[in-house]
């Protein structure tokens, strides 16, 4: 089958999952146990010499600032508050960073409202800068908030090193329910690439036109099913599969490779 046509048969309906082996069992025990021991884990991880760095730098950053352009011009602060509201990717854009942070939420056409990862919105939303200025995460008690989140996801991120995707798995259970329409899924980065992982729906697809990326969405996923949580517990063992499958494939594309080209070395020494 052509890519055209595999992309085509996804849009309209097409998703599989893929086969499973021992490295998914693993990734299925991998998240059960990270689960059970994430409370320690966390805590383990605020303990770390970098992390401590960046909460001290960051802690230092909150309470010394005396206006919330200030503050948000910070990179110390921004390393701690991005990342701990999912929006580590944007670090370095600090520019639009900041005019999206302090921009009106309850205007709809206003910068956090229009761009597409709705990260941006859900945290502007929450803390309102616009409104509250840096009352917003000036008390003890978000200041706390903000730096076990941040640890939160450090941790996660690790999880990553042994178990690709397992980062993802944790954040997309934690937060399934939220997920109430297919533009939250496109919108968000993680809940993008669990479904679109699970459902075998390539990353071409972002490409096409809106209509069918929802529609890809739509075809292969009851978003209502997102408020059980057993369904969303095989549908992320469905995406930690599939990532397992992928990174494997990968692996032994990367490997193929290599040895050919070294075939070809040696050839050319032969000759």
């Amino acid at each position: 089958m052509s890519s055209t046509s595999t992309l085509l048969s996804i849009i309209y309906g097409g998703g599989s999952s893929g086969s499973g082996g021992s490295g998914s069992s693993n990734a299925i025990e991998n998240l059960q146990l990270a689960e059970k021991n994430e409370t320690q884990d966390v805590a383990a991880t605020l303990k770390e010499p970098e992390v401590a760095r960046d909460v001290a730098k960051f802690t230092a950053a909150v309470t010394s600032a005396t206006s919330i352009s200030e503050l948000l011009g910070n990179q110390d602060f921004l390393q701690v508050f991005l990342t701990a509201n999912n929006l580590a990717d944007q670090l370095p854009y600090t520019a639009l960073v900041k005019k999206a942070l302090l921009s009106d939420p309850t205007q709809s056409n206003s910068l956090a409202n229009t761009l597409s990862d709705t990260n941006y919105a859900s945290t502007v939303k929450a803390y309102d800068f616009y409104s509250n200025g840096l009352s917003a995460v000036q008390s003890t008690a978000e200041i706390a908030s903000l730096v076990n989140a941040y640890a939160e996801v450090t941790w996660r991120n690790s999880l990553d090193q042994t178990t690709p995707g397992l980062s993802n798995a944790l954040a997309f259970r934690a937060n399934a329910s939220t997920y109430t329409t297919v533009d939250k899924i496109l919108g968000d980065p993680t809940a993008r690439t669990v479904v679109s992982t699970a459902y075998n729906i390539p990353e071409q697809l972002a490409f096409q036109p809106l209509e069918a990326q929802e529609k890809a969405i739509t075809n292969n996923l009851d978003i209502s099913k997102l408020q059980d949580p057993t369904f969303v517990n095989q549908l992320t063992q469905r995406y930690l599969i599939n990532a397992q499958g992928s990174t494997s494939s990968s692996a032994s594309t990367g490997s193929t490779t290599n040895l050919t080209a070294l075939a070809v070395q040696y050839q050319g020494l032969i000759v």
